[in-house]
């Protein structure tokens, strides 16, 4: 399975460790072109208004809201997987609700349908203020809802990759495969 990392801006070397780690290959995306040649796409953090301008500069908006690959949003990624920039996740997000960067902090977060905890390291971090009727609320944080998914998308609020965590890295890799898996069945 080949996946792939929106390279403009973020941790982009750590989350394709991550991947390959799971047993996956690993891809940085530097072109639109380059979408066709992945099974799923993950938008890392950084700062969100910078990578929607890059996006914007190098046609990634437009290609990812016509797009209909799986995608992982980290941080600044849950941020652009949002109604207010592509609109693949039904949720509303708070940016920066956890304070500023001298007030980032990591914690082991309760995961529904994970049987381990995971590692977060939350920087500037997000928040999910509400989610639509096809959004699954995965984690809290403070009461702050700060991981969901639907049927194609997952969406955190922290880094995962600054960690020795896998978990959701490998949630998301399992996503995939479901709906590969799934593809098959109906094209059968």
């Amino acid at each position: 399975m080949k996946i792939g990392v929106l390279a403009l801006q973020g941790a982009v070397r750590e989350h394709i460790q991550m991947i390959e780690a799971c047993g996956e290959t690993g891809i940085p995306i530097k072109k639109t072109e380059e979408l066709e040649n992945i099974d799923a796409l993950i938008l890392p953090g950084g700062e969100s208004t910078a990578i929607r301008r890059l996006m914007d500069c190098y046609g990634f908006t437009e290609a990812l809201k016509e797009s209909n690959l799986p995608m992982f949003g980290t941080c600044a990624g849950l941020i652009l997987l949002g109604q207010a920039h592509l609109g693949k996740l039904d949720i509303t997000v708070e940016r920066n609700s956890f304070g500023r960067q001298i007030d980032s902090f990591e914690r082991e977060l309760e995961v529904k349908g994970i049987d381990t905890t995971a590692t977060a390291v939350f920087i500037r971090a997000p928040h999910i203020e509400s989610s639509g009727e096809s959004v699954e609320v995965l984690s809290t944080a403070d009461e702050k809802i700060v991981a969901v998914k639907d049927d194609r998308h997952l969406g955190i609020s922290f880094h995962p990759e600054l960690t020795d965590s896998k978990v959701f890295h490998q949630y998301f890799i399992d996503m995939v495969k479901q709906l590969s898996f799934e593809a098959a069945e109906v094209s059968e």
